[in-house]
């Protein structure tokens, strides 16, 4: 029986969605023509979990020819999405990374075409809630062990997913992850980098207080052109791929959904940039046998001065640092390259 506040809810929701100029229709079209792109064999599918919610998830094995014998099955590399994000994200590195083992991706609950349930709004159990989704997932596949490498939010996830769950991890790749350092004691909400400008600062303080994407969609039409004139590098980091707003459209759509996963991210969260229970508080609860390789884009607002840190947490493990050259935040996309190979390297360490 649904209560009178949850109807308010959807009421007010329903409201919302008739301005915003969106659908899962639009979504799924926009996430089509991205994958379209892929060359190998995919996949896609809703995986059920026991809390009735379903993850959106695909995947993409190399394409053998007929005459030659299909490789065994493999350890495979599954990749896990940042804020905002969604499994279209990764088109730049799905066909390349999937040619010695398979390429698994997934919305994360609360985005993209994932459930969006209701998060709590302790930040422990928001968390809790987005592991314990990766885990079911993962048992849903029958999958006994992956290589999991996580984006940003991602990678705060993946690293309390491999925390509790070590014995399904077989290396940990961290690219520019968030919410590893504590917040500075002045309270300050800037960038991890130094110099950051003070408009900068004042406009990460205010967006802090309400959900990240809330202009986005409260801007109604207009949504698509501010994602448009805000961020101008979604277009040109795939510009050799799609002439048109593709991509654009991909991130908008993804975001402008019922508000979930968002909510959760802001429970979590000191501010956008600093997490209410930092990761270097726990990373030392990776079991020493655990290789972690930390990714950061050298243009990036992340300081990879925490690749040293976690390293200091875990001083008999292997903890290793990559600084990519010409990258920001989005370092798969900015360079893709260098970052398909970092990873296929670390793929090819893999023993199966």
């Amino acid at each position: 029986m649904q209560d009178e506040s949850d109807s308010k809810s959807v009421s007010k929701w329903t409201w919302w969605s008739s301005w915003c100029p969106t659908s899962v229709h639009q979504l799924r079209n926009a996430e089509t023509k991205i994958l379209d792109c892929v060359q190998n064999d995919l996949w896609a599918r809703y995986v059920s979990l026991p809390t009735q919610d379903k993850i959106w998830t695909v995947s993409v094995t190399h394409k053998t020819p007929q005459a030659l014998p299909k490789p065994a099955s493999q350890t495979p590399l599954v990749m896990v999405h940042g804020l905002c994000g969604g499994v279209g994200l990764w088109i730049r590195n799905l066909d390349p990374l999937c040619r010695s083992r398979p390429v698994l991706v997934f919305d994360l609950l609360g985005f993209g075409r994932s459930s969006h349930p209701r998060f709590p709004s302790d930040p422990s159990q928001a968390e809790q809630l987005s592991v314990n989704s990766i885990e079911h997932w993962r048992r849903a596949l029958g999958l006994e062990s992956m290589i999991l490498l996580g984006h940003s939010l991602g990678g705060y996830l993946a690293t309390s997913y491999a925390i509790q769950h070590p014995e399904r991890v077989k290396h940990l790749i961290l690219v520019d992850p968030w919410g590893f350092e504590h917040m500075p004691e002045d309270g300050s909400t800037a960038s991890a980098r130094p110099g950051c400008p003070y408009w900068v600062e004042a406009l990460i303080s205010v967006a802090s207080l309400f959900n990240p994407l809330a202009g986005m969609r409260a801007a109604g039409p207009l949504g698509p052109t501010l994602i448009h004139r805000f961020r101008p590098d979604i277009k040109r980091k795939f510009e050799d791929m799609f002439d048109d707003e593709t991509m654009t459209q991909y991130i908008y759509h993804c975001n402008a959904q019922k508000p979930s996963g968002e909510v959760g991210f802001m429970v979590m969260s000191e501010s956008l940039l600093w997490a209410k229970r930092p990761m270097l508080e726990r990373v030392h609860l990776l079991p020493p046998g655990l290789p972690v390789t930390l990714v950061f884009g050298a243009r990036s607002w992340m300081d990879s001065k925490a690749g040293d840190k976690v390293a200091k947490q875990r001083p008999t493990s292997y903890t290793h640092t990559v600084v990519v050259k010409g990258a920001s935040h989005h370092v798969y996309a900015d360079q893709p390259e260098e970052f398909n190979r970092v990873v296929q390297s670390i793929c090819d360490s893999v023993v199966d």
